[in-house]
């Protein structure tokens, strides 16, 4: 049974209405509130990891009613938070919390299909960027790049679920409580790295001190973290005529000058 399958044969009012149709996921709306969501290819693994993570945090991510191998169908998260919310601060130190316990679950959730982009791995992700963009800095920054990559492994902070778009488009505020959604850009990767994207679109008025208060860390590797991280975020899938892909790779060239 698929996704429209499901509505229909649940009594959902009327038929759903289509959303959005994107290389990524198709999304429709029921008549009584229900969302439906189907990722494609590379990005099903959304599936199963939206599912684990409402079953352990609730409070947090989007509650999913029903789902199959390729779909889901949630409730309604209300309203979506503004990039200046004074909420954000309370947003990152439970984002922060989540990733602490789903720590332990790294293994399970690249299992899953999550992709893994621990520390071990970004070496291989960044020689394969440098053969796509072709930029002779990129190439030759790549010895660089490992360094980097071992100091910041040095400094012990487990890796774990990595949502990589945590921005105001997808942090919701329902009855006092928010919650984060679209978790298809996720990895499991290093936890800092979540605040490259979350500190492209949203001023930092006390985000990066409560997330590291979180997480009980120090400003120096929150700044070795985000600098790996701006040229990690250029390592997730992309789609042709992406707008955002351009300023994705400038930020990360950017960050091999020395």
């Amino acid at each position: 049974m698929d996704a429209i399958e499901w509505a229909r044969a649940h009594g959902t009012a009327g038929e759903p209405e289509l959303i959005s149709d994107e290389p990524w996921s198709t999304v429709w709306r029921t008549g009584d509130g229900l969302w439906l969501k189907k990722p494609k290819g590379r990005w099903r693994f959304e599936v199963p990891l939206t599912v684990a993570l409402a079953s352990r945090w609730p409070d947090r991510v989007a509650e999913v009613v029903e789902h199959g191998d390729d779909w889901l169908s949630m409730r309604d998260a209300g309203t979506r938070i503004g990039e200046e919310d004074p909420r954000w601060p309370d947003v990152v130190r439970r984002y922060a919390e989540l990733q602490q316990g789903e720590a332990a679950r790294a293994d399970e959730h690249v299992g899953t299909g999550v992709p893994d982009r621990r520390l071990a791995t970004l070496p291989e992700w960044y020689a394969r960027l440098a053969d796509e963009v072709r930029d002779g800095q990129l190439r030759r920054f790549a010895p660089r790049f490992a360094e980097l990559c071992e100091e910041l492994a040095s400094r012990g902070i487990p890796e774990t679920i990595q949502h990589d778009d945590l921005h105001h488009y997808n942090v919701y505020v329902h009855d006092a409580e928010t919650r984060i959604l679209d978790w298809g850009d996720s990895c499991v990767s290093h936890p800092y790295f979540s605040l490259v994207a979350t500190l492209r679109h949203v001023p930092d008025s006390g985000i990066s001190r409560a997330f590291l208060d979180a997480w009980g860390g120090d400003e120096e590797t929150l700044t070795l973290a985000l600098r790996v991280g701006r040229i990690a975020h250029a390592f997730k899938h992309h789609v042709s005529g992406d707008d955002d892909w351009p300023r994705v790779v400038a930020l990360a060239v950017a960050q091999t000058a020395e």
